[in-house]
């Protein structure tokens, strides 16, 4: 009877370990097809609907968003690469601006998906984009959303001054609109950070299809189309149309409480000032950003990000499913403008949305006026030393309309600063 009953209690802690150690197999399984992300802000609830939808078809799949703020993200991919790919997640959001510059100093940091097929979708994105995200032969990046310009208006203050915002064509008619404008309403044109920003130049060197650098990396701040932009804004400020915005919070109030008549930018504005200038629906606009000569391409770019998969993932089939999916997946793409993010998927761009008049901005169609030019907007080289070319730009901008120096010698000089920097 012993032997009996000490067989039973065998069986029983055999059966006992066997089910303990097939649930730790199932959790621990669970556990290593699950993909981890990295984003910040509005770009978290689009991940979240996304792969929600993804699951429906792939029942095993799962996704865990980490929201960390955007320079937080940078902060630690920076580290995660320089230790070789440890503590890095298997996707991350980057932005137009800064993914270059990784892929340069890592080149061994992204996924190269190409090798994966996603080139049989480069036609569903702009020229720009794919251009931005092929880094030395490899497709580095899933584009994601865009910052086609424009220049968003006051209706009612145009209409007060008398002019006609469809018939700037040019910057130096858009100058000519602005004396116009404080003549006859004592409100300056634009607001504009000139000693912490410089995004109204950004905006008017990626039109001449140039940025801080040329298309073969060579330094541009003193080039003809660097002169180009800083003697537009030179002259806005010499003229007394720029009102000085110091931060993000009073650039946006200063247009919302209706002090200054217009401000050029991304199309992403929009959702700040339907946002926080609720009061003022109907009493906005938008126009194509002016052009440099008549006919000249109006079209450029601020703003933008992409999805990267780390090459350090032991996912990187199942990472990039997900990404292919989600990159050129329509409703995912609506939703992400519905909160502000402007989809660079053209399969898009015939559906309705995109050319309903909005109430908002006077029954104005304006998301027609942003994708009539992406496929025009200039291929720019952002390089590896954007941020230290970006920090001279300002500090040129800023000596430039102070008048202390000529603005040719500021531009000399920021351009000697940044080459001793780079070296």
């Amino acid at each position: 009877m012993k032997k009996v009953m000490g067989l039973i209690s065998l069986v029983l802690i055999i059966g006992m370990l066997s089910a303990c150690s097939g649930g730790s197999s199932e959790k621990t399984s669970k556990e290593d097809k699950k993909l981890t992300a990295w984003a910040w802000n509005i770009n978290v609830p689009v991940l979240e609907a996304a792969a929600e939808r993804y699951k429906k078809d792939n029942p095993d799949f799962e996704l865990e968003i980490v929201e960390i703020g955007r320079e937080d993200v940078y902060s630690k991919l920076t580290t995660g690469l320089q230790a070789g790919g440890q503590g890095l997640p298997d996707i991350v959001l980057v932005e137009d601006d800064r993914i270059q510059g990784y892929a340069e100093s890592y080149p061994k940091a992204f996924l190269d998906l190409s090798k994966y097929g996603f080139e049989e979708h480069k036609d569903k994105f702009p020229s720009s984009k794919t251009a931005l995200l092929t880094v030395n032969d490899k497709v580095v990046g899933f584009p994601f959303d865009g910052g086609p310009t424009g220049v968003f208006y006051r209706t009612d203050i145009f209409e007060e001054a008398g002019v006609k915002a469809e018939d700037i064509q040019t910057w130096e008619q858009f100058v000519e609109a602005g004396k116009v404008i404080k003549e006859k309403t004592g409100k300056p044109m634009l607001g504009l950070d000139l000693n912490g920003d410089d995004g109204l130049y950004r905006m008017m060197m990626n039109q001449q299809g140039s940025l801080y650098f040329d298309d073969k990396g060579k330094l541009a701040l003193t080039s003809e189309e660097s002169m180009n932009a800083a003697k537009v804004i030179k002259k806005l400020k010499d003229e007394g149309l720029v009102k000085n915005t110091v931060g993000w919070d009073a650039w946006i109030s200063a247009m919302v409480s209706g002090e200054v008549a217009a401000a050029p930018s991304g199309a992403w504005l929009s959702g700040s000032i339907t946002g926080q200038g609720k009061d003022t629906s109907g009493k906005w606009g938008v126009i194509a950003l002016p052009a440099f000569e008549e006919g000249g391409n109006r079209a450029s770019n601020l703003g933008g990000s992409n999805y990267v998969i780390m090459e350090s993932t032991d996912k990187k089939q199942e990472a990039y499913d997900f990404m292919e999916y989600f990159s050129t997946d329509e409703e995912t793409q609506l939703e992400a403008m519905k909160g502000g993010l402007f989809p660079t998927l053209n399969t898009i761009y015939d559906e309705p949305i995109f050319t309903e008049e909005q109430e908002f901005f006077s029954g104005q169609p304006i998301w027609s006026t942003f994708t009539e030019q992406m496929e025009s907007i200039p291929s720019v080289n952002y390089t590896g030393n954007y941020s230290l070319a970006m920090d001279e730009s300002i500090k040129a901008q800023s000596e430039s309309v102070s008048g202390k120096v000529s603005m040719e010698e500021a531009y000399e000089a920021a351009q000697k600063r940044l080459e001793n920097r780079i070296k």
